[in-house]
């Protein structure tokens, strides 16, 4: 019995690391590939990086997953906080609900924005009356990120809420404050954290989209959609030399935003 347990020990110290360098492996071996892809044609790499067309695709895509978590956030964090909160039977319903888009094609997800935002659309006709229009056009990709990005943040926020002691918030209620500010005064900033991480993973996703936001809107072009309009008019190398410019930007946007939040909330996190 000793011998099977020191025996188990022994193995179950192997695999984790190996387990976690594999998945690392296969990430630089990925990222090595493109880049020696991107080395054999440097006049393209070079005209990719200062390509007015790539960095307005750039900005278009931020914006817009920006625009996108900013509204997960105002809408996604009730939510999340009730779902945490409710003891309810239809609340496997609503958790089933949010998940949808994780299990849904991206051209499905992508169908489901067109049908609710196009010209006639059941939200799309009374915002066309007032003259926001989502058919290629800025908020169909909007739309479109924040369809996919719902159970990334809301999953994340709702663990988070779900780790808040309910006694806290009644205590709160106990000194004089109201459920508003209960929440806003002690769950938020204890699940803060979270809601953060939820955020950052939900623009990362959002930024990565490209099925569902063609289905809305081709145009104007996010990053996605003119990598794919560049490869299927001029092949792989221009292609490739996008992608490079794509992964470092991206790369060092999320460094920084990851780097951000460990310290905002720790402060002895070195930077």
């Amino acid at each position: 019995m000793a011998a099977a347990a020191r025996w188990r020990t022994a193995w179950s110290a192997a695999l984790l690391p190996l387990g976690a360098c594999i998945l690392i492996g296969l990430l630089l071996l990925a990222l090595a590939t493109l880049g020696a892809r991107a080395a054999q044609d440097p006049p393209a790499l070079a005209a990719a990086a200062v390509d007015p067309a790539v960095w307005s695709a750039i900005g278009i895509t931020f914006a817009a997953a920006g625009m996108a978590v900013a509204l997960l956030a105002l809408f996604g964090t009730p939510l999340a906080y009730l779902m945490a909160r409710t003891r309810s039977r239809s609340l496997p319903l609503v958790e089933a609900l949010v998940d949808l888009p994780l299990v849904l094609p991206h051209t499905i997800a992508g169908l489901l924005v067109y049908l609710l935002f196009m010209r006639n659309g059941p939200l799309g006709a009374p915002f066309g009356a007032i003259g926001l229009s989502f058919e290629d056009a800025f908020p169909g990709i909007v739309a479109a990120m924040l369809f996919v990005g719902i159970p990334y943040y809301v999953d994340a926020a709702r663990d988070g809420f779900a780790k808040v002691p309910v006694e806290l918030e009644e205590v709160a209620r106990t000194l004089g404050a109201g459920r508003g500010a209960a929440f806003a005064r002690v769950a938020l900033p204890l699940a803060a954290r979270e809601c953060l991480s939820g955020a950052v993973t939900a623009w990362g996703r959002a930024v990565g989209e490209f099925a569902a936001v063609i289905m809305i809107a081709y145009f104007p072009l996010v990053i996605s959609t003119l990598i794919y309009t560049r490869f299927t008019q001029y092949g792989l190398s221009e292609t490739v030399a996008i992608a490079v410019v794509l992964l470092a930007v991206c790369g060092t946007v999320l460094v920084l935003l990851r780097r951000a939040a460990a310290r905002l909330w720790r402060p002895d996190a070195q930077m």
